[in-house]
């Protein structure tokens, strides 16, 4: 098959997710030729089967708890039922908007957009198989940007009542009395939310020593005395052995040879890097145990004009990384020269209730890195703030310091709590002193407040909290 002078490119993207679509537009901006290929749609996990949907599940559950929240500050609440068929109806439009958009905003761009199913067959060559037969998309440059998967565990099979967070999202209605396997972001997100929705009860199995255990240690802490009083269970420190399919449900047996009965078990335990039988080996490239090992500076591959991006590179598997990575390459394809992305300054949000922040290093990994009396860290109860307050919420935000440097870590846990995120990540990224931050109006009554009073305390002048 020759190739038609129309798909000669400058770039060929493979996967149309957060990374790909993000590479596409930034890369036409700039006056690059782009083909972006896509089996399914645009937008990719997250928008369709990930972070858009969970999200908007665990609105649903916000208001779900109203009624009961409302009756402590005297207004008389009753939950009829919850129609899960308009839950769903309400999350797919949400979807729908979203993913509409998208399309708008690639189809304007001027990106060639090729749907099917796309393989790298040479080093400057991308393989489409459409629904009018093949193309071979040849580009000057190659991005890999094909996303990841559910994993699950060996000898778990998903099916039937083990289901994963895709199935999740659409069961005709909300579990029972779920297990949930894996104390993660999607595992606490999921506890969260099914709680919320009515079931009777949830169990997280999780077999390392604590929930969300990349998060500060006080921040773990602080979410699982938080579910246990919301009725949330969790084993902890113990791994799971098997799991059998009942007449009703799912028993899980753990490596003790503790058991537990719910009638789902979701397999939440992280996700692996899509690159099976898309040729990348073939043509050269550096993998490791499924990974394509970018450069973490340049994020170019081993081999000459193939880059790859977001969830199939190390590092944290979020969109919003994947989206600034796309940006990044595109940007350096087209001469640029984009600042590196570091790693540990990526925000991260997990949106259980209680929410969940971080940015930059935890108080261990600080210490790690540059010793026990080189860091300084300031915990801010959320006690003393009149928003949290009026919110009825617990928690606190934590920052870490270089003793007589920047703030390196900020971390935070609470209702709301997630909306700080953006004055953390500029804190931390643009290698704020305490006494910076200190000096800066924080607007009253409001959550932010305890950003500013952390760093009044951790500048040597606390006004309502002690040092």
């Amino acid at each position: 098959m020759t190739d038609s002078p129309q798909d000669q490119y400058d770039v060929v993207i493979l996967g149309g997710g957060s990374g790909g679509y993000a590479a596409a537009l930034r890369g036409s901006q700039l006056g690059l030729k782009i083909a972006l290929v896509e089996k399914d749609k645009v937008g990719g996990t997250c928008l369709h089967r990930g972070c858009v949907p969970t999200k908007a599940l665990l609105h649903v559950g916000e208001v779900a708890d109203a009624p009961h929240e409302g009756s402590a500050m005297g207004v008389n609440l009753t939950l009829d039922s919850i129609d899960h068929a308009k839950v769903l109806d309400f999350k797919d439009k949400i979807i729908s908007r979203l993913y509409k958009g998208l399309q708008g905003l690639v189809k304007g761009s001027g990106v060639d957009y090729v749907e099917g199913f796309g393989r790298l067959t040479a080093k400057d060559t991308v393989t489409v198989e459409t629904a009018e037969g093949t193309r071979e998309l040849k580009g000057k440059n190659i991005v890999l940007a094909s996303g990841s998967f559910s994993k699950s565990l060996p000898g778990l099979e998903l099916g039937g009542r083990i289901i994963d967070s895709e199935a999740a999202l659409q069961l005709p209605e909300a579990p029972k009395n779920p297990i949930i396997l894996g104390g993660g972001v999607i595992g606490v997100e999921f506890a969260s939310v099914w709680k919320s929705l009515g079931a009777e009860s949830v169990t997280i199995i999780e077999g390392l020593p604590h929930l969300v255990a990349n998060e500060d240690e006080a921040i773990s802490k602080t979410l699982e005395r938080a579910f246990k009083k919301r009725g949330i269970a969790y084993s902890l420190g113990i791994f799971f052995e098997k799991a059998e399919q009942t007449e009703n449900g799912v028993k899980v047996t753990l490596a003790d040879g503790k058991t537990f009965e719910g009638d789902y078990l979701l397999v939440a335990v992280g996700r692996g890097p899509n690159t099976k039988d898309l040729g990348y080996e073939e043509q050269g490239i550096e993998m490791d145990r499924g990974f394509v090992l970018a450069d973490k500076n340049t994020l170019k591959t081993n081999v000459e004009g193939i880059w790859a991006v977001g969830d199939i590179v190390p590092g944290l598997q979020l969109a919003h990384r994947g989206f600034q990575q796309g940006i990044f390459v595109a940007e350096s394809i087209a001469g640029q020269s984009p600042a590196p992305i570091v790693e540990s300054g990526i925000p991260r949000v997990t949106y259980c209730e209680p929410q969940i922040g971080s940015v930059g290093l935890t108080e261990k990994q600080a210490k790690e890195q540059l010793g026990e009396d080189k860091v300084s860290v300031y915990e801010y109860n959320l006690g003393g703030n009149g928003k949290s307050q009026i919110l009825g919420t617990t928690g606190f935000v934590k920052l870490v310091r270089e003793v007589d440097g920047p703030i390196i870590g900020v971390h935070f846990v609470g209702t709301n709590m997630s909306e700080q995120i953006g004055e953390a990540q500029l804190i931390v990224n643009w290698e704020a002193y305490p006494e910076d931050v200190a000096s800066l109006i924080h607007a009253h009554p409001t959550q932010n407040e305890a950003m500013g009073e952390a760093a009044l305390a951790l500048a040597g002048k606390p006004l309502h909290s002690h040092a």
